[in-house]
């Protein structure tokens, strides 16, 4: 850019503070807007691929987020019968490659940054953007901006998609009760633990370690009960034990941990869309994060989507000279990552949240195999890490000496 600009960036997420940090570097002149009138993370705890890990990186944050989470080395899904459906390892892909578990309460505090907070507007809900005067309007009627630049990062149930630009945006009929469990005895270290009974019973275990400035006894695990939307309501009102009770006869080796969850309000529902724009720009607005690209939760990339979204933006802006040619590079390089994921994902969703019993049946049969093949292998793994691209392409990863370093810890674990 050959000025600073005047930035507004709606939502104050992962994808909202990620580009707020990396965008105020740059020199540009930032206002945010929160609709919660206190911001907070949403959700339990997440798995940062290779790709979310490189932007960290980028942001200095990496060390503090390796002190944070959990290494994850493995990814492992079985039938409660027994049956391993899939078992794939970082290291198959490249032997400096890894996941890290972690909370998202410790990911909100690592991305936090006082001085962009500074101009972070709290319990202000924008309910319409003008995407050719850059200005924004709230539920109370206020106007805000003009700006050179808007930012929408208001996450999966954002009400500020273009209609003209969507293409599908529709809620998943399934959703997930999701907890954090106490495992200071590390029961449960350096793997994501799936269990399945065909599609209508899916269960997950990943380990995400303390939030920052807490010892080692205080680390935790991510539990996520995967089931239709319409019956989280009810499965809380019956309690934590009978919910405990459940999930320990789908599950029972993971009954120790559970006896950590006392009350309903300790399980956070969790609902999901399918939303798919044409593009991410359009006039002096860019969509970014879930907001750009919500999905369902079964490739675990949204929060990796949102890091690399806000690190393509400030790439962009950093490299063209004016705002247009900038935002139509960043939608170029996005949209090539995310659709791929977005197909996957829309694919995958019957087979491990559906009622159709034959999708379950053909998963179990068929995944296990499948993905000894050494070509579907590597696809596999490259979807896995993050990095896949298109139908055979491949995202550089920009940091390898840091996932080194972070290969190394969970070889020393």
């Amino acid at each position: 850019m050959r000025r600073s600009l005047d930035i507004a960036v709606v939502g104050y997420g992962t994808a909202g503070q990620a580009a707020a940090r990396l965008l105020q570097r740059q020199g540009h002149r930032l206002a945010l807007f929160e609709r919660a009138p206190q911001p907070r993370p949403v959700g339990a705890g997440l798995l940062l691929q290779p790709t979310g890990l490189a932007v960290l990186a980028e942001l200095g944050l990496l060390g503090a987020a390796q002190r944070c989470g959990e290494p994850i080395a493995q990814l492992l899904g079985e039938t409660t019968a027994g049956r391993k459906v899939i078992d794939m390892r970082y290291a198959d892909l490249a032997a400096d490659c890894a996941g890290l578990g972690i909370q998202r309460g410790a990911l909100f505090e690592l991305l936090r940054e006082a001085s962009v907070e500074r101009q972070l507007r709290s319990g202000v809900a924008i309910a319409d953007v003008d995407a050719q005067r850059g200005e924004l309007r709230d539920e109370g009627g206020s106007r805000h901006g003009p700006y050179d630049l808007v930012l929408v990062c208001g996450g999966a149930a954002s009400a500020l998609r273009s209609a003209a630009l969507t293409r599908r945006d529709r809620p998943y009929a399934w959703g997930a009760l999701w907890c954090l469990c106490d495992d200071p005895q590390r029961r449960f270290a350096g793997q994501l633990l799936q269990r399945y009974q065909g599609p209508r019973r899916m269960a997950g275990l990943l380990p995400v370690g303390v939030l920052p400035g807490q010892g080692e006894t205080a680390r935790k695990i991510g539990f996520f009960w995967s089931l239709p939307t319409c019956e989280i309501a009810a499965t809380r009102q019956r309690g934590a034990a009978a919910w405990r009770d459940e999930v320990a006869r789908h599950w029972p080796e993971v009954r120790p941990v559970l006896d950590s969850i006392r009350d309903v309000g300790q399980l956070m529902p969790a609902h999901y869309r399918d939303a798919v724009l044409r593009r991410f720009c359009a006039g002096r607005v860019a969509w970014l994060g879930d907001a750009a690209h919500a999905m369902s939760p079964q490739l675990g990339q949204g929060a990796n989507m949102a890091l690399l979204d806000a690190s393509a933006l400030a790439r962009a802006l950093a490299v063209h000279d004016e705002l247009a040619p900038a935002l139509a590079a960043y939608d170029r390089e996005r949209r090539r990552h995310v659709g791929i994921y977005q197909l996957i994902s829309r694919w995958l969703t019957p087979l491990f949240q559906s009622e159709q019993d034959w999708a379950g049946r053909l998963r179990d049969a068929c995944f296990g195999p499948l993905a000894q093949l050494p070509l579907l292998r590597d696809e596999t793994l490259k979807v896995l890490a993050g990095v896949k691209c298109g139908l055979f392409g491949r995202l550089p990863l920009d940091d390898a000496a840091a996932l080194r370093a972070l290969s190394a810890q969970i070889e020393s674990r």
